[in-house]
């Protein structure tokens, strides 16, 4: 039998079946004017025409990002290395024709800026997330993938990757997804790690740091980290099988990066322009357990509507409420189990989604799963018009978050046995673990599964199909948590800044319902008086209002398009509240908050 499968192996090599592999090979001697030289070889070309190209998006990222804008003195030449012209089809695409079954695409890179999407060169580091940096082919995407990194030995550079290691400098990928979803982290960095088992396995899960601090700094990082990644397995119950045994935290926190955080199968993209010793140590954590939850929740529990992802259109998903609310409601919740925010700052920190999701109008307009079909116009999407995104939007980011709240302690207060972290646990063993994309019906199906028909139903036709707000005080008053309000506090609706020339500018749109929008506020109009009385700054105007209570009427003088113009507005209660712990809580409510925050 053996011999057989050897003569058949034999046979496909001869009739030209081999596995042939596309050859990357990077080099950064023009780094410090942020520039890369990539060389790209496919063989065993079949078709006359083979077309490269640039992705357009990338994997975790939802909108467009036309990454071949970078891209210049492209040269195409074939095996023997005669010169090819390549033709553009359209602005992302090159269609070579005329090779020997060669091809050999050499290019020159600029690279600027190093967050989860793009890249960036320079003398400290090279930053590459894979879609805006490498050509790739579509019709060879299910080929392996090699590529070989020429290091600047002046640099002390070295590699982070979640790509598999064959050899020095050199790095390899099963097919194109795989390379796509892999960033590298290439720098002096430090590195930490420390060993997990789950089911058997042992994982190694590791720091890549690239920062200007200390190794002191860098040991007690990664403390908090090692935290988080054992409270966080507790919620699922087991870790992933990570590829290669090994899950990497890519963290660059210099003061060139823009501040991102990038989920990627084993790995995650950190950066920030905060240092450990400035402020780095307590506010870059959050994004660590936002990123490494998704290890778990996107990655491997992944929606159907994203499977496969597509690197030439926007990506497109009604679940990215679940995807990445719930798993940013668990980035807080994880804080708090793992001992790095106490339960009052936890607690009192869910007042900002809290606000800005239930006081938003946009809930007229979208439930939570036309707000994740948003996501390819918000998601690092640029353009240069106006939008009216304060009355017509709310982030999938806050709004699955306080939603997970919300089922979360639904759950608890239905039966004292039922919780969201078992929830997570079903649908990690039933489409996680077996890597079977899911569908929001199957979300709701396994809701019913857990916690029962009729509960399940309710949620999600009040909360997932439409836009109500779940009765949050008495969810609350079960934890021993209070919600407060102002009632005192008056409330204008706009937000005012000042120009050098002490002018009161309001800063945003007014928001439907508002007292300044129902009188016709609207933004870059020129407040100038409060009941005849003028301000020039933002102290003398919280001064001011202190004057006035709710449902009192004020006059307002105001200047647009050069004409001045008065109309009266009637002051309507803040309707911020704030999220209290209760210090003297009963034994019962206790005990449940307990349960609810303590870590695993």
């Amino acid at each position: 039998m053996r011999l057989i499968h050897i003569l058949i192996a034999i046979l496909l090599v001869q009739l030209g079946f081999s596995q042939s592999k596309n050859q990357y090979s990077i080099s950064f001697d023009n780094a410090v004017h942020h520039e890369a030289k990539i060389k790209l070889t496919l063989t065993d070309l079949k078709a006359d025409t083979i077309a490269v190209r640039m992705s357009r998006t990338s994997p975790g990222r939802y909108a467009l990002h036309e990454f071949a804008k970078n891209v210049y003195d492209l040269v195409v030449t074939d095996g023997k290395g005669k010169k090819i012209t390549a033709t553009r089809p359209n602005p992302h695409q090159w269609d070579i024709s005329g090779h020997d079954g060669t091809v050999n695409v050499s290019y020159t890179l600029f690279a600027d800026r190093a967050d989860g999407t793009y890249s960036q060169i320079d003398e400290t580091h090279a930053h590459l997330n894979i879609p805006a940096t490498f050509i790739y082919a579509p019709e060879l995407k299910d080929r392996p993938i090699e590529i070989t990194f020429d290091l600047r030995k002046d640099l002390n550079w070295k590699i982070a990757t979640q790509l598999k290691t064959l050899g020095t400098n050199k790095f390899g990928a099963p097919n194109l997804q795989y390379f796509m979803d892999s960033p590298v982290e290439i720098s002096n960095h430090t590195v930490r790690e420390f060993k997990v088992a789950s089911n058997g396995s042992d994982y190694i899960i590791k720091l890549a740091l690239h920062h200007p601090g200390t190794e002191e700094e860098a040991s007690t990082y990664f403390e908090k980290i090692k935290k988080i990644v054992v409270q966080e397995k507790a919620v699922f119950g087991e870790y992933p099988k990570f590829d290669n045994n090994t899950y990497t935290f890519l963290a660059c926190y210099m003061p060139q990066v823009s501040g991102d955080g990038m989920e990627h199968r084993n790995s995650t993209i950190l950066t920030s322009t905060r240092s450990l010793a400035n402020e780095g140590m307590e506010k870059n954590i959050g994004t660590v357990s936002h990123e490494f939850f998704h290890a778990w929740n996107v990655e491997r529990i992944r929606p159907k509507t994203l499977e496969p992802f597509n690197f030439e259109e926007a990506n497109m998903s009604g679940e990215l409420w679940f995807a990445e609310g719930f798993t940013s409601y668990y980035t807080g919740l994880i804080l708090c189990r793992a001992g790095i925010l106490s339960q009052e700052q936890y607690i009192k920190g869910l007042a900002g989604s809290y606000n800005y999701v239930w006081n938003s109008p946009a809930r007229a307009y979208f439930n939570p799963t036309e707000m994740s079909y948003q996501a390819p116009f918000v998601d690092a999407a640029t353009s240069v018009d106006p939008v009216n995104r304060g009355n017509t939007f709310i982030s999938y980011y806050s709004y699955g978050s306080v939603l997970g709240l919300a089922l979360d302690l639904s759950l608890r207060s239905l039966k004292d046995d039922l919780n969201l972290d078992d929830y997570m646990k079903l649908v990690w063993k039933k489409y996680g673990k077996t890597e079977i994309p899911y569908t929001k019906n199957n979300l709701r199906t396994t809701l019913k599964e857990y916690a029962g028909k009729s509960f399940a139903s309710d949620f999600f036709q009040k909360y997932i199909d439409d836009s109500q707000i779940p009765d949050y005080k008495t969810l609350f008053a079960e934890f021993g948590v209070s919600l407060i309000n102002d009632s005192k506090k008056p409330y204008h609706g706009i937000s005012i800044k000042f120009d050098k020339n002490n002018n009161a500018i309001i800063n945003n749109y007014p928001k439907k319902g508002t007292p300044a929008y129902k009188v016709g506020l609207d933004k870059d109009d020129i407040i100038l008086a409060i009941n005849d009385d003028s301000f020039t700054n933002k102290k003398e105007l919280e001064e001011l209002l202190k004057k006035y209570t709710p449902g009192e009427k004020i006059k307002i003088t105001y200047k647009r398009f050069e004409k001045e113009i008065e109309t009266e507005m009637t002051l309507a209660t803040d309707p911020k509240i704030e999220i209290v712990l209760q210090q003297n809580a009963g034994k019962k409510a206790t005990n449940k908050r307990e349960k609810w925050l303590n870590a695993k």
